[in-house]
């Protein structure tokens, strides 16, 4: 990870040689449970005082779409199991043999003998992590089948969405779809993280890092139903799971870059994330805004991000 993408969001691997993606599997699977969305011109971006600039949030700009589908939620455990089933596709934790799970969410003995992240020490690389073990060794999906397949990298989000049928969004796609007709709205549901009271995300509640008090319903991840829609039907844009997105990341290529349809630039060292997650708090990072952004090598997993499709 670099500087402007602090580690409580995710860390990230460093390693001299990268894992070889595998070849994309052959045989795909029809897109069939995707919205489609009209497309059209959007204010992309925020000025916004709460935002942070050095991630490239701003200026606001108008920014032009294609109609594309994109899945109501986030790609689930039990989704992610009939593509391995189908495939034998190996994850590249797997691969690695280790992730990176947020320390609260492990039990004692795994964090007795887990590395810490030195700079963020709630950040644990963890033997045996995975999409089948989120939490460690032997701690399962079985009662999670309806919950966002976690501890995907990149490169395992592209292979799937090569079997799918279906591929990323990209991170314009990604935002006007979040924004669900709205504009420029701090959230997917308007300008107050709590109307009326009522929670509508998957975020910390409590004091970051020692206490997640769960008040919203969830301490870890939700069911990717939870919580009301957006205004297109598309269900926790923001919190739950970061979502990979399709563009190199970069802070400043949008302010020269192509505004009808834009890709990012043509290369980079991180892939863009969007959405926050359970573990974003207002006190230390609150990237769950519509708005908000953040990168992680394409090799990189953690118990926070997962991904939803795209199609054509």
């Amino acid at each position: 990870m670099d500087d402007q993408h602090p580690a409580c969001c995710t860390p990230g691997r460093a390693v001299a040689v990268q894992l070889a993606p595998p070849a994309p599997t052959a045989g795909s699977r029809a897109a069939g449970r995707t919205v489609a969305l009209p497309g059209g011109a959007f204010l992309m971006g925020t000025d916004d005082s709460e935002g942070f600039p050095a991630d490239g949030e701003g200026p606001v700009r108008e920014v032009t779409v294609r109609p594309f589908r994109i899945d109501p939620t986030t790609v689930t455990n039990a989704q992610f199991a009939t593509f391995v089933k189908a495939t034998g596709y190996v994850t590249e934790a797997e691969r690695f043999g280790s992730s990176y799970v947020f320390g609260g969410h492990l039990a004692p003995d795994l964090v007795a003998r887990s590395a810490r992240v030195p700079t963020t020490p709630w950040w644990f690389e963890v033997a045996g992590a995975s999409w089948r073990d989120p939490y460690g060794p032997g701690t399962g999906i079985g009662d999670r089948q309806n919950h966002p397949v976690v501890h995907v990298s990149w490169h395992d989000a592209v292979t799937y969405c090569d079997w799918a049928g279906t591929r990323l969004p990209t991170e314009a796609e990604w935002e006007y779809a979040a924004r669900g007709g709205l504009v420029q709205a701090r959230f997917p549901w308007g300008d107050e993280l709590t109307p009326g009271g009522r929670h509508m995300c998957n975020i910390w509640q409590g004091e970051f890092p020692t206490r997640d008090s769960g008040v919203d319903g969830f301490a870890g991840t939700a069911p990717v139903k939870s919580f009301r829609p957006n205004g297109f039907g598309l269900y926790n844009m923001a919190g739950n799971v970061w979502e990979w997105c399709a563009d190199w990341f970069s802070p400043d290529f949008h302010t020269t870059g192509p505004r009808v349809d834009p890709t990012g630039p043509p290369e980079g060292a991180a892939k863009v994330m969007r959405g926050g997650s359970h573990l974003c708090h207002v006190s230390y990072c609150n990237r769950y805004r519509v708005a908000a952004r953040s990168a992680n090598t394409p090799d990189s997993s953690t118990s926070n991000i997962g991904f939803r499709v795209a199609a054509d």
